[in-house]
C-alpha cells in the first residue's frame, strides 16, 4: 500500500510549496510567469473577466454611479484582490514559519475621490489611500505574528502593486 498523505498545515501543502521554491532556486528563470484576464463587455456597466477555465468573474457598478449593482464593482474587486493576495501570504509564510492559523481576516477600505473619473477635475483617478487590517487567530507570540506580518508585507505581489508605480501600456487594437 503506497502512503499517499501530504504533510500540511493551514491545509496548505507543505511539500508542494517546498518544491515551488526549490524548483525557483534550481533555475531562477522558473521564477518569471506570466498572468493574463480577458474582459468583455456586457451592457450598461456590466462586464465580466475570463481567468483561466473558471468561471467567468462579473462586475458592475453600484446604482449610485449608474449601473445595476448585478456585481462588485472594479475597485471593490481591486480592495479583494489585495485581500485575497494577503490571504495566500499569510497561509504560504505562515505554513513555512510553522505557525498555526485558526483564523485569518483581512478587512480593507479605499478612499476614492470620483471628480477625475467623471470627468470634472484632472488627476488622480485611483484610491487616495487603502488600509488593510488584518486579524489572526493564532497561538504564535506576537512577536511571531509580527514578523510574519512583515514578511507578507514585504512581499506581497498585489500590494507591491498598488503600492508603487507600474507601466501600464493601454493599446487601442
Amino acid at each position: 500500500m503506497t502512503d499517499t498523505t501530504t504533510a500540511r498545515l493551514n491545509d496548505v501543502d507543505i511539500d508542494a510549496v517546498g518544491a515551488l521554491v526549490q524548483s525557483v532556486q534550481t533555475d531562477p528563470a522558473a521564477a518569471s510567469t506570466t498572468w493574463a484576464a480577458r474582459v468583455q463587455w456586457n451592457r450598461g456597466f456590466a462586464s465580466e473577466a475570463k481567468v483561466r477555465s473558471f468561471s467567468p468573474i462579473p462586475s458592475d457598478e453600484p446604482a449610485a454611479l449608474g449601473g445595476d449593482d448585478s456585481a462588485p464593482n472594479p475597485v471593490e474587486q481591486l480592495l479583494a484582490a489585495l485581500g485575497n493576495c494577503l490571504a495566500v501570504g499569510y497561509a504560504a509564510n505562515a505554513t513555512v514559519a510553522g505557525i498555526e492559523l485558526r483564523d485569518l481576516r483581512v478587512e480593507l477600505k479605499g478612499e476614492l475621490d470620483l471628480q477625475v473619473f467623471l470627468g470634472l477635475a484632472d488627476g488622480h483617478a485611483g484610491f487616495d489611500s487603502v488600509v488593510a487590517i488584518v486579524t489572526i487567530d493564532s497561538d504564535a507570540s506576537r512577536d511571531e505574528l509580527e514578523a510574519l506580518h512583515a514578511k507578507v508585507s514585504g512581499s506581497s505581489p498585489v500590494g507591491h502593486t498598488i503600492a508603487h508605480a507600474v507601466p501600464l501600456d493601454l493599446v487601442l487594437a
